[in-house]
């Protein structure tokens, strides 16, 4: 098995000087620490925040090697090791004392009128119109239509996005291994010309969601996935489902969920 571990950081100076610590401790215990990405490493270490996890992943295009984070930043969901436990963490790695988490991701299928793109989400995908418009679409599960959509926009995020901006915008929180995914109004309408639904929905994981923008909106959209933007000309529809695709993340302790929630939301 290699031995190389990839270690990637951003740009914090206490980022930086974990890193530069953690590079010691790994040469201290045997391993090869390499400061980027390596495709036959064994693992990657992300230092930072989730922010910083998110962006790893995304850039190196979802690799099924296993990844733990470091936390240098604020929330820390995927960033479970605190800076001053990097050599119990390192410990712990070499001894095995982990267990491996599926980090389940979003694919979102795009259809244009001439082309089809396609996109992985860690927390989620959002779609609203462009320049802060009200947008309106229609909203079909599985083929069954369901509302038809009048807001600011709809997100849909994975079990482990949910307290991302899925809880900024008043849903609800999911355990992670729950194979879900949740939709949740963002700003819905609620008058006597439009109705809209104004909570979330829970929606199995097999399930495919649909949204069908209006064609006022074909030229005129915005599509958010993990806070990455992106515009589409000639758009019609967004299918959203759960990918076979995961990331695979190491757990060191089995309270660190509720942990995390208590310490940063409570």
């Amino acid at each position: 098995m290699s031995k190389i571990i990839n270690i990637l950081t951003n740009a914090n100076y206490e980022s930086k000087k974990t890193a530069t610590n953690l590079h010691k401790v790994l040469t201290k215990y045997g391993y090869e620490p390499f400061n980027g990405f390596k495709k036959n490493a064994e693992l990657s270490i992300c230092i930072g925040g989730d922010g910083s996890f998110i962006k790893s992943v995304h850039k190196n295009d979802f690799p099924e090697m296993h990844f733990v984070g470091i936390n240098t930043g604020h929330l820390g969901f995927y960033q479970e090791i605190k800076p001053e436990e990097v050599e119990k963490f390192v410990k712990d790695y070499r001894d095995g004392n982990y267990q491996v988490d599926d980090i389940k991701l979003i694919r979102s299928d795009i259809y244009t009128k001439s082309k089809t793109y396609k996109f992985y989400s860690v927390n989620e995908v959002v779609l609203k119109a462009a320049h802060s418009k009200t947008i309106h679409m229609n909203v079909f599960i599985d083929r069954n239509h369901v509302e038809k959509f009048s807001g600011d926009g709809v997100l849909v995020s994975t079990p482990s996005g949910s307290t991302a901006y899925n809880f900024s915008s008043g849903g609800a929180i999911v355990y992670p291994s729950l194979h879900v995914l949740q939709m949740t109004p963002i700003s819905p309408m609620n008058s006597a010309a439009y109705r809209s639904l104004g909570s979330s929905v829970i929606v199995p994981g097999a399930h495919t969601i649909s949204l069908v923008v209006e064609k006022r909106y074909k030229d005129s959209n915005l599509l958010l996935v993990d806070g990455s933007e992106y515009y589409f000309n000639n758009l019609h529809r967004v299918n959203i489902r759960l990918s076979n695709k995961t990331i695979k993340k190491l757990v060191f302790s089995n309270n660190s969920y509720w942990d995390n929630l208590k310490d940063k939301f409570l």
